[in-house]
């Protein structure tokens, strides 16, 4: 009984630090200003000078004066379903020093071929003057996970100062370049990376997502991206890595990191760890993406490569499988089944944990966060997720990712 006293002691603890962390957090918290607004640069307190307006955006573009060339790279492996509009809408940016570098890496549908009819179809628009290039990878080298390897390879063709890496199912508003190239000379950071805005069908993905980024957030991080005093947490996300040039070649390019399926991240950790300035701001009134179409995919696809997020240790992940049944599904047994004043601290536990889960949710999606009421199942079904993946890992002896096997010994060297 006297261990179940100081676990919920523990636990209360636990969730005042987080609560303590998040709201200490809330200046840390930047959203990319709109070029149609005049914004303060950060939400939540973060001082900074107002946005340009959009006639003096229209101003600068217009001149191309000042404007460093973005070369913005996509890899795209099976991506014909969604290709074709991310593509349209880079192209639509309004920003004037723009280059598209698309990489099909290895495709067996009809992306390939979907990416020569747009390059056709914008060499023929008057109105479109933004070169678009395509590279066709048919081989996979040694010592490469795909998407590294195509991102590297768009890297190789790229003229730009800037260079802006994302995926192949990510939608751009036209404003999105100009206002995130402005954010990053206005704040002198060498790398910006933004969190798109999700979009999530059927209320149990809806449920199980902003879940899987709260426990993320808690573990990494990820608003420590912006303290420049610090040079050991970084952040990356694929839907939107702008970067310059110079750093990109300081950390390694992806040859650094050549192996890890959690590139993105990788990317945004040794930026940091380079000593470089790096902002992490909401995109979400900027870019979109659907992370996943159905619970099922969500599972499928976290299954194959979230033991990498624990770097293959079986303790660090056994670790956080344990402290999340502690910590976030306990307590909603403990105020059932105990009595007396251990219930009443789970009790307050639990009040802090749906504090600090609405406020990081809001933060982070804009969304209130009401199917927090399935919390319990999503605690049980992420735990599922993270068992199983080392199970599968352990099992095959490595994991497959986008059609090919890289064994365990491989990754681990990585």
């Amino acid at each position: 009984m006297l261990v179940i006293k100081l676990l919920a002691v523990a636990t209360l603890l636990y969730w005042l630090a987080m609560l303590y962390d998040t709201y200490r957090a809330r200046g840390l918290m930047y959203r990319l200003p709109r070029s149609t607004q005049t914004v303060i640069a950060g939400e939540a307190g973060a001082k900074g000078t107002a946005s340009l307006t959009a006639k003096e955006i229209l101003q600068q573009a217009q001149s191309g004066q000042e404007l460093p060339l973005v070369s913005v790279v996509i890899a795209a492996k099976e991506e014909e379903a969604s290709i074709t509009e991310t593509v349209r809408h880079l192209l639509n940016q309004t920003y004037p020093r723009l280059e598209i570098i698309a990489v099909n890496d290895r495709s067996r549908d009809d992306t390939g071929r979907k990416l020569e009819e747009l390059r056709k179809w914008s060499e023929g628009r008057e109105l479109i003057d933004v070169p678009l290039r395509i590279i066709h990878v048919t081989t996979l080298p040694d010592g490469w996970m795909g998407k590294n390897h195509a991102l590297y390879q768009g890297y190789k063709q790229a003229r730009g100062q800037l260079i802006l890496f994302t995926d192949a199912d990510v939608l751009f508003q036209p404003d999105t370049i100009t206002d995130a190239v402005r954010f990053l000379k206005k704040h002198g950071a060498d790398h910006l990376t933004l969190a798109p805005d999700m979009n999530v069908r059927g209320f149990w993905l809806r449920a199980f997502v902003p879940y899987f980024f709260f426990t993320l957030s808690l573990y990494i991080r990820p608003w420590r991206a912006n303290l420049d005093s610090q040079h050991k947490q970084g952040m990356g996300i694929g839907a939107f890595n702008l970067i310059t040039r110079q750093a990109y070649e300081r950390i390694g390019t992806h040859k650094a990191f050549a192996l890890r399926p959690d590139d993105d991240l990788q990317l945004g950790v040794r930026v940091k760890q380079a000593g470089l300035r790096q902002r992490l701001a909401s995109g979400r009134d900027h870019i979109a993406v659907e992370w996943y179409p159905s619970l099922r995919a969500a599972v499928q696809g976290l299954e194959k490569n979230l033991f990498s997020g624990f770097q293959y240790r079986l303790w660090l992940a056994a670790l956080a499988v344990i402290g999340q049944l502690l910590l976030f599904l306990f307590p909603f047994v403990a105020v059932f089944v105990l009595n007396g004043w251990s219930a009443w601290l789970y009790a307050g536990s639990l009040l802090v944990l749906f504090t600090v889960y609405f406020l990081l949710i809001r933060s982070l999606t804009g969304r209130p966060g009401t199917e927090a009421i399935v919390l319990p199942l999503s605690v049980c079904l992420l735990c599922y997720i993270v068992v199983r993946s080392v199970w599968l890992t352990l099992r095959q002896g490595g994991i497959y990712w986008r059609g090919t096997f890289y064994s365990l010994s491989e990754l681990k060297k990585m």
